[in-house]
């Protein structure tokens, strides 16, 4: 198995997990000011189950963490994490 590479691919609107020359899960999103909008995770099934999308989430959080933006979680999956990751909380965006 290749190492995990995690990236910011701006042009695209998504974070990416990549091994060797392989996407294996994202994360796309859209930004409205200093608020970035994550709609939808994604990992394909034969690369489930392994962590590598928990691995991304954390990955864009700290992104974002590090660049003083806040998130507005509409995907499950970002919004359970966030859920169970007390040290994110404070990056979701409160209206």
């Amino acid at each position: 198995m290749a190492d995990l590479e995690l990236r910011h691919n701006a042009g695209a609107f998504r974070y990416e997990a990549w091994e060797g020359s392989e996407l294996v899960s994202q994360i796309d999103y859209f930004v409205d000011g200093d608020v970035l909008t994550i709609t939808h995770t994604g990992t394909p099934p034969r690369h489930r189950h392994r962590g590598l999308a928990s691995q991304l989430t954390g990955f864009t959080l700290d992104d974002l963490r590090a660049s003083g933006r806040k998130v507005l979680p509409l995907c499950p999956f970002t919004a359970s994490y966030i859920a169970s990751h007390p040290q994110y909380q404070d990056l979701v965006a409160r209206n």
